[in-house]
């Protein structure tokens, strides 16, 4: 499993259309192979700092969703909603070995 984080900063006017974008996009994303979850996470005191988290089944999975088109068309329309550029971090578990 793979757990993906990106982290936007939006233009304070546009946090809204960045919301209503995300949650008419999150079940078709969801829909993908090897989804496992999508939240958006909103900070606390700055609404226009907002986070994605994903879990995947494999990176190979995050990366064939990364490549496809409903990808391509939402990123499009998502980066002209930001004010700085996105930042993406992907993280697996660490397991411990005895």
């Amino acid at each position: 499993m793979v757990i993906r984080l990106v982290y936007l900063t939006l233009h304070p006017d546009t946090t809204e259309s960045f919301c209503e974008l995300f949650w008419a996009t999150q079940p078709k994303i969801c829909q993908m192979d090897g989804c496992r979850r999508l939240e958006l996470w909103v900070d606390t005191t700055s609404l226009n700092l907002v986070t994605t988290y994903s879990e995947w089944d494999s990176e190979l999975s995050l990366n064939r969703y990364r490549e496809s088109d409903l990808f391509q068309k939402t990123w499009a329309q998502a980066k002209l909603l930001f004010a700085a550029p996105a930042t993406a971090h992907t993280y697996r578990p660490h397991q411990n070995i005895d």
